[in-house]
């Protein structure tokens, strides 16, 4: 199995250390800040049972944790690695930096992905001798439970190294897409950004409560989208497909959307929004709500296997 190194062990790199771990990988983790390396194993195994008790990994959670090790340099962590996923500050500047010194320590053949969620491969490693190794790897959070990943390289990206990166993830379990040409925010976030600017328009001009469109999405949208994606939803949702969806409902769907403006989400916006969420949830339960949260999801993602393999 490939070596991997994880650098940044905070929430995102800790799950990716648990995705290569849990494939059968020898995993190697390095993090900046003195002890984080070690304290992130004890959060990696109760995470690991946790996500046992759903179903999600069959192995002892003890075993899966033997083969992450923690070292004590970055130049130590991704020496001998075939592949390195880096979770640093999401500041173009430390990446560049932080790059500068995986493309000088790791070795020729290694592929050098990133986490990041909003700058573009393109961005920081096109000073690099080694820049064709390079490019995106963005998961959703948590990745160990929610499996996609956003592939996405720049124009220098060398093409083997994307094809090794999608074999690497596909492997692992995870779900790799390819983003074709680089785009700011990548395909999810656009996607995310799209919905959200809509919904907080929506809540600011009083045509609905913040609890009201959590709903809508929550037990109508959400529903559909945890098992298809939009166009298998409209291609469904018409007697002839696609082209029947898009005769039908496109004029009304594209009419609706022409002049709509919204504002930033700042000041009197931001307090109202906050307000109607702090009234359904008070901030000191915040923590808790994200723990429901990532058991919701493992329960989901749990079902979701398990009807796949009856359909099997």
């Amino acid at each position: 199995m490939e070596t991997v190194a994880v650098i940044g062990t905070g929430l995102i790199g800790r799950a990716w250390a648990m995705v290569f771990a849990r494939a059968g990988h020898p995993v190697r983790i390095f993090d900046a800040a003195p002890g984080a390396a070690g304290r992130a194993l004890d959060l990696i195994r109760d995470a690991l049972a946790e996500t046992r008790e759903f179903g999600l990994i069959e192995e002892d959670p003890a075993t899966i944790v033997a083969r992450i090790t923690a070292a004590p340099t970055l130049e130590d962590a991704v020496r001998d690695a075939d592949y390195v996923q880096e979770n640093t500050s999401e500041r173009e500047e430390v990446k560049r930096e932080v790059f500068s010194r995986l493309d000088a320590a790791a070795k020729p053949d290694c592929i050098l992905a990133s986490s990041t969620s909003t700058i573009q491969t393109s961005r920081f490693a096109s000073h690099l001798a080694g820049r064709h190794r390079c490019l995106v790897a963005h998961p959703v959070n948590p990745p160990h439970v929610v499996p996609i990943v956003e592939l996405s390289p720049a124009p220098f990206t060398a093409p083997e190294v994307v094809e090794r990166a999608r074999v690497l993830h596909e492997k692992a379990g995870q779900v790799p897409i390819l983003v074709r040409r680089e785009v700011e925010g990548f395909i999810l976030n656009r996607l995310q950004a799209a919905l959200l600017i809509e919904s907080w328009r929506l809540v600011d001009e009083g045509y609905v409560s913040v609890e009201d469109l959590d709903k809508t999405i929550r037990d109508g949208l959400g529903l559909r989208w945890a098992f298809m994606g939009p166009f298998e939803t409209i291609d469904l949702n018409a007697p002839g497909g696609v082209a029947d969806y898009a005769e039908r409902y496109g004029p009304k769907l594209y009419g609706m959307m022409q002049g709509v403006t919204s504002r930033r989400w700042e000041g009197d916006l931001v307090e109202k929004v906050e307000g109607e969420r702090r009234a359904l949830l008070a901030g000191d339960r915040h923590a808790e709500r994200e723990a429901w949260r990532d058991r919701r999801l493992m329960a989901l993602v749990a079902h979701k296997r398990a009807m796949e393999k009856d359909e099997r």
